[in-house]
């Protein structure tokens, strides 16, 4: 049953799965075209960094466009069909969804290989100046980490009701409402940086995706 589920879920999103292993392929090699000369003054070393962590906001920005859309594939079909068909299998509801989710993450593996080929080609490619080292297999394991964290999440949201993504939405979007309507009456309240960093920040669920997404670094 496994096999048959993982089949349809990778015809239903292989272009995506495609597209997001080339992106992650080629995002080491492009964030590492300056990286040139051994001898290089602490300036243009500090240049080279701040070239290389410009293209940082795209690991996790790709990380989480791929997971949303496995996610969303994963229960694309079974909404269009109101669940009948998970329904009328002779399996718990559990072990159905365990399963969907289990070949939605087989999905990750290969923008996860082609990340870590990409930045251990780039790490060969590039010259890197003395005193910087580069990280390709910890870059590739963090890249790896953040898709599974976005889809673990993002596929617990799709897997409800549309009245479920809606409860969602409309906390967010009350979040959102208070923070404006505070902001408009001067008080001092700073709700939605303060859930930013609950998230963002360790020990936050989501702190994964912050911090420095270097290839190369001191």
């Amino acid at each position: 049953m496994f096999r048959m589920i993982l089949f349809t879920q990778w015809k239903w999103s292989r272009l995506a799965v495609l597209l997001g292993t080339l992106a992650a392929f080629l995002l080491p090699i492009l964030s590492v075209q300056h990286a040139g000369s051994r001898e290089v003054t602490p300036w243009e070393a500090r240049m080279l960094l701040t070239s290389i962590q410009s293209w940082s906001v795209l690991y996790p920005t790709l990380a989480t466009a791929i997971a949303l859309t496995l996610a969303l594939m994963a229960w694309s079909a079974d909404h269009r069909g109101r669940h009948v068909y998970a329904l009328s299998l002779p399996v718990p509801r559990w072990h159905y969804a365990l399963q969907r989710f289990g070949a939605g993450a087989v999905l990750l593996i290969p923008p996860a290989i082609a990340l870590l080929i990409g930045a251990l080609v780039a790490a060969a490619l590039a010259t890197i100046p003395h005193g910087l080292q580069t990280y390709p297999v910890a870059l590739a394991a963090r890249f790896a980490l953040a898709m599974a964290v976005a889809y673990a999440v993002f596929f617990a949201i799709s897997a409800g009701t549309t009245r479920t993504a809606g409860y969602v939405l409309s906390i967010v979007g009350g979040i959102i409402v208070v923070q404006i309507l505070t902001a408009a009456a001067g008080l001092d309240v700073h709700l939605i940086p303060f859930i930013g960093d609950r998230l963002l920040l360790w020990p936050g669920p989501l702190e994964i995706f912050s911090g420095r997404w270097m290839l190369i670094d001191v």
